[in-house]
């Protein structure tokens, strides 16, 4: 019941902008304010090195009255279970259910960065979830808000099935959302991210792919991992993406290519997908996000 109650409230499409966390909160709650306009049900962000995902949180609800905040992930590594489950119910309580937790063990280069040690991430993750049930909270009563866990790999698919809400995949094709859908059931949130690109000419759009998105997320191995079990190898992982990986992470095109690729993971069993506009240096992709917005976004 909670996962189609999240459903209903998040929509079919929303934004991921991990850019959020490098402009001022000025700038970054224009942004989000602009972003609930156009009618999106969700704003996603993640939490890199650094970067901090609660208080980045508490920016954007404050600076909107009705789209779910999410963060996508706060990193378990960088605080304990029971200030996340406090940081959860207080945000939670204070905006009318409309921050959205999403967890997850985040890469071991960006873990090591902030100081901690990456390992066994799956056993991480469940003894993480174990600790924030144990913890106590002194707030006031209510139920508990929702969670999601990153997940690609089966085994932390149904981690994602059976001890939250759904799962958030990052960095996915429409084949992987079809098969984190079998491996998650009928009932849990599947809510993926998917890079865009507004831009039809093949050259320019790889290589904007490739500068802004591809060649970063390809140094890191749970994506390379999880890319390996769609059928892409190493020749696929050089010079930041071979044109077969980068056109299947990046919709790139017009309006409706990109319309296209949101409803091939919608058609795969996605509930809610997350658009990231890829976009160069501290720019916003708000143009991009203006623009898909009345194809993209159901009346």
């Amino acid at each position: 019941m909670q996962q189609q109650a999240l459903a209903s409230r998040i929509g079919p499409v929303g934004v991921w902008h991990g850019g959020l966390g490098r402009v001022s909160a000025a700038t970054a709650r224009r942004a989000a304010a602009e972003i609930e306009r156009l009618g999106y049900g969700a704003l996603w962000f993640g939490e890199g090195p650094g970067t901090e995902a609660v208080s980045r949180a508490a920016v954007l609800l404050a600076a909107t009255a009705r789209m779910t905040v999410a963060t996508g992930i706060a990193n378990i590594w960088v605080r304990d279970a029971a200030a996340a489950k406090a940081a959860a119910h207080t945000l939670a309580e204070a905006y009318d259910g409309r921050f959205l937790l999403g967890l997850g063990a985040s890469h071991a280069p960006l873990v090591d960065r902030r100081g901690h040690t990456y390992a066994k991430p799956l056993t991480a993750v469940r003894e993480y979830l174990d600790a924030m049930d144990a913890a106590p909270y002194d707030g006031p009563d209510g139920p508990a808000p929702a969670r999601v866990l990153a997940a690609l790999g089966p085994k932390m698919l149904e981690l994602a099935r059976d001890r939250a809400a759904g799962a958030h995949p990052y960095f996915v094709t429409p084949e992987h959302t079809a098969r984190a859908r079998a491996a998650l059931g009928t009932g849990p949130l599947l809510a993926p991210e998917q890079a865009v690109l507004l831009e039809s000419d093949p050259a320019k759009a790889r290589s904007l792919a490739r500068e802004h998105h591809t060649r970063f997320y390809l140094q890191l191995p749970n994506y390379t991992g999880s890319l390996r079990r769609l059928g892409f190898g190493d020749e696929d992982f050089a010079d930041g993406g071979s044109d077969r990986l980068v056109d299947a992470i990046v919709a790139w095109g017009d309006v409706d290519a990109v319309r296209r690729r949101v409803r091939e993971h919608h058609e795969a069993g996605a509930d809610h997908v997350a658009v990231q506009p890829v976009a160069a240096g501290r720019e916003l992709g708000l143009d991009q996000l203006r623009e898909l917005a009345p194809a993209l976004i159901q009346a």
